[in-house]
């Protein structure tokens, strides 16, 4: 009530309003904290969990019920072969993300069709093995972001998960002056289409990029982690369970792990990316350039429920630590 009542709302609206927004008093008053139902899937055993939408972590969960048609294992995690799979992957789970996904308060989300065993073979028969698919124009949510994750587990392992952000550098850079409240920027994730699941509507929540993921095994929790970067964020999930799940990787090993990120028809390398993987996948016919900066940043827990070891990595691509005590 002190954040969403009362002056420091009346401050931000009259802000907003000064600046010709529409917000309203009641517009604060509203706003409510909800539980939700995660969403999840399978993958070689483990259950992957994941907010459900207005998020995007269905997007990983595609991903993932596609990879795993394929023998990741038998590639070299720094090959084209596995490069190439998860940019195709991407591809075709970010087209469904960005025509089905919005809040579920105004549209339905098909989650059950998007996370079938029969949606996954079909997105497995759009992928050509020796050159890349059609990329989809422009892309619906902007790609650069401001996102921090932490995650912690106690010595009753309980876990947690946990992301936030306010999307870009200081979010819209705008700040109540009474307040020093700095303004997010989640607005930039909704479409103007009419009749689009994500179009701008009044009380609506967009399209959000965030998400906290929690992996379990045998009903247990194993791997509460995280990858941030906005639009990356699915790929960088799936880039890390993979490297644990069908490589063998600890989750330092996992994290530190070269990255690339195929996005609107670019494929961007890390520079860790060996040459001989960039070169094929130019042949095969993916636009290849040199990552400016990192993908990504990463914070995972391994729990071990049989040894009673908790091991946690921290991504070298932003700031960033594992602690115990």
């Amino acid at each position: 009530d002190g954040f969403y009542l009362g002056p420091v709302a009346d401050d931000m609206v009259r802000y907003l309003n000064g600046l010709g927004g529409v917000h309203t008093a009641e517009d604060f008053a509203l706003t409510r904290a909800e539980y939700v139902e995660p969403i999840r899937s399978d993958y070689r055993g483990y259950d992957v969990y994941q907010c459900p939408p207005n998020g995007q972590g269905v997007a990983a969960l595609m991903m993932l019920n596609a990879l795993r048609g394929y023998d990741l294992a038998a590639l070299d995690p720094l090959g084209p072969e596995r490069f190439h799979l998860e940019a195709e992957t991407t591809r075709l789970a970010f087209e469904a993300r960005d025509a089905l996904i919005g809040d579920p308060a105004y549209a339905d989300m098909p989650i059950g069709d998007l996370l079938s065993e029969d949606f996954a073979a079909r997105l497995r028969g759009e992928i050509d093995l020796d050159r890349p698919g059609r990329s989809p124009p422009g892309g619906q949510v902007p790609a650069h972001p401001e996102t921090v994750y932490l995650t912690v587990v106690d010595r009753d392992r309980n876990a947690f998960s946990f992301i936030n952000s306010i999307f870009y550098s200081f979010g819209s850079g705008l700040m109540s002056p009474a307040t020093g409240v700095v303004l997010q920027n989640r607005g930039a994730g909704f479409v103007l289409d009419d009749g689009h699941p994500n179009m701008l509507e009044g009380g609506k929540r967009p399209l959000h990029t965030i998400i906290p993921a929690l992996v379990l095994k045998q009903g247990r929790a194993v791997l509460p982690f995280g990858v941030m970067h906005g639009q990356y964020q699915p790929v960088g999930q799936v880039h890390v369970l993979t490297n644990i799940v069908d490589y063998g990787m600890d989750v330092q090993s996992a994290l530190d792990c070269a990255r690339g990120f195929s996005f609107r028809g670019v494929y961007e390398l890390e520079k860790t990316v060996p040459p001989r993987t960039a070169s094929r996948l130019a042949a095969m016919g993916h636009d290849v350039r040199p990552a400016t900066t990192p993908w990504g940043g990463g914070q995972a827990i391994w729990i071990d429920w049989d040894e009673g070891v908790l091991t946690g990595g921290s991504d070298p691509r932003k700031d960033g630590c594992a602690l115990g005590h």
